[in-house]
């Protein structure tokens, strides 16, 4: 199953998503880069404006309908009758066949491309109590394998940075891989990619190019997923909570080596050391870049 098989994945190529400017380096010379695009997006949920979120642009109904979900204002249950984009004016609406109203829950948002944005954060705490996640085994020589996939998949990540870089696998196969200038963002179009594609998400891996904070943890046990995967390192909260959900929590997996400091009892450490390489020189630098 390894290998690159992706349902979806980053097009570094695409014109809408970075653009060419012009700078001097640190000896003076006249240089040309590549740099992530950033726009905004209005969000709505039938009738009512819920947020802008800055983002690159691309997937604007998966993002939408991850962020509703995400945020606990879309319910896995809900029946989305239509999502609707209108690129001219930087709008999507999502619409439900359930009446939906916030008014009072809500006041108007600019949602930032920072990665310490706002949430509906007691929402989101309450809804994680009654969340439980499935038990599911992960392989170590999943994991070698994966990030080796995922580290020599061409991406906006390693092509111009400022942006994070998530993955949902199964097993040693990377199946969505979705980025955005926020983390946030990222995991929101991967959960709406599974609403819409009715996926089940208990024997899934999920993989992001971010640190592992308390809200990583709380959209992914949202999401009902068992195993949550970085390359970067862990906040305490995000380990406490992700202690508390039984959630499997692995980071700063470069090469052969990973730290685990949730959820052990699910791994399998089936791979001989000796089989694996470490991290290229050369992603390292890019990554050490990009890396927040």
């Amino acid at each position: 199953m390894s290998g690159d098989n992706y349902l979806i994945k980053p097009d570094p190529h695409d014109p809408r998503l970075t653009a060419r400017v012009t700078g001097v380096d640190q000896t003076g010379a006249p240089l040309e880069t590549v740099v992530t695009v950033e726009r905004a997006l209005t969000i709505y949920l039938n009738a009512q404006e819920i947020v802008t979120a800055m983002t690159v642009g691309d997937h604007p109904d998966l993002l939408a309908i991850g962020y509703l979900l995400n945020q606990n204002m879309l319910r896995a249950d809900d029946i989305v009758t239509g999502v609707d984009y209108d690129e001219d004016l930087s709008v999507v609406v999502v619409r439900t066949e359930r009446a939906t109203d916030y008014e009072q829950k809500l006041k108007k948002k600019v949602q930032t491309s920072g990665c310490a944005q706002g949430t509906i954060f007691g929402d989101l705490m309450e809804a994680l109590e009654n969340v439980s996640l499935p038990d599911a085994e992960f392989r170590t020589s999943w994991l070698y394998s994966l990030t080796n996939t995922i580290n020599t998949t061409p991406s906006l990540y390693l092509e111009a940075g400022a942006i994070h870089g998530c993955v949902l696998a199964q097993q040693d196969r990377a199946l969505v891989y979705m980025e955005d200038v926020g983390r946030h963002n990222a995991v929101d179009k991967i959960a709406g990619w599974m609403f819409q594609n009715k996926v089940s998400a208990h024997d899934k891996i999920f993989y992001t190019t971010g640190r592992l904070t308390s809200e990583m943890v709380i959209k992914t046990v949202r999401m009902g997923i068992p195993i949550l995967v970085s390359r970067s390192g862990f906040t305490a909260w995000g380990v406490e909570l992700a202690r508390k959900a039984n959630l499997t929590l692995i980071g700063r997996a470069r090469g052969k080596r990973f730290i685990a400091l949730a959820g052990i009892e699910r791994i399998n450490f089936d791979q001989d050391l000796r089989y694996v390489e470490d991290e290229s020189a050369m992603h390292r630098r890019k990554a050490a870049m990009h890396d927040d």
